[in-house]
């Protein structure tokens, strides 16, 4: 298949020759929310946790006689219904790691790119270069092309000039063709990629079957 190209004044200047196994897959809905699932419970640290009643200090006392003050029984002050006890059933520090088949990923990553490609959400540029690191050059560079944020810039051969121009500007994320993934793809709403990005992610990602 054929995606239009562009110049960095938002002009169509040419077609581009893409993989259909990379740019023209399938949809996936479910297997995209699975990745996504364990994307983001590999990305969590489990280190919460909470004291319960025999780790809280103090309470080796009782507070009150346990009849004629009229009030509760109460054996420790550290008791969880006690200011300041121990926390009953509370968090505790745990691995929420989730494994995802490798071929699961990869399958799923061309779903979503394939899915920017049928929404016209995916800029192809044919290349980008700024000639000083103007944060204000970026800008519009986006603006030709009319992609707002959040946006996912993937801008392999691109100089650091590029880099650093688009560091500044808020959410837009900068990602190497090889980092690609699909929670990044389905968080931003546009994706800019060059044609060396385009080569690339058919490279890495290419001749993957159907699961």
């Amino acid at each position: 298949m054929k995606i239009r190209t562009r110049n960095q004044q938002g002009e169509f200047v040419g077609r581009v020759d893409v993989r259909d196994d990379v740019f023209g897959a399938p949809t996936n809905p479910s297997l995209i929310h699975q990745v996504v699932v364990g994307q983001l419970s590999n990305s969590r640290q489990g280190t919460v946790s909470t004291k319960t009643i025999s780790r809280v200090s103090g309470g080796g006392r009782k507070p009150r006689p346990q009849k004629g003050t009229g009030a509760a029984r109460a054996g420790s002050i550290r008791s969880p219904q006690w200011r300041g006890g121990g926390v009953v059933f509370g968090p505790q520090p745990r691995s929420y790691r989730h494994r995802t088949p490798k071929r699961m990923r990869r399958l799923s990553l061309v779903a979503a790119l394939s899915d920017k490609v049928r929404e016209d959400n995916l800029v192809v540029l044919e290349e980008l270069e700024l000639e000083s690191p103007k944060t204000g050059d970026m800008r519009r560079v986006l603006e030709a092309l009319d992609v707002g944020t959040p946006a996912l810039l993937v801008a392999d051969g691109a100089s650091q000039s590029v880099f650093r121009a688009a560091r500044n500007i808020p959410k837009l994320k900068m990602s190497p063709a090889a980092l690609l993934n699909t929670l990044d793809l389905v968080n931003h709403r546009k994706v800019v990629m060059t044609v060396e990005a385009i080569r690339k992610a058919e490279d890495i990602w290419g001749g993957i079957g159907r699961i």
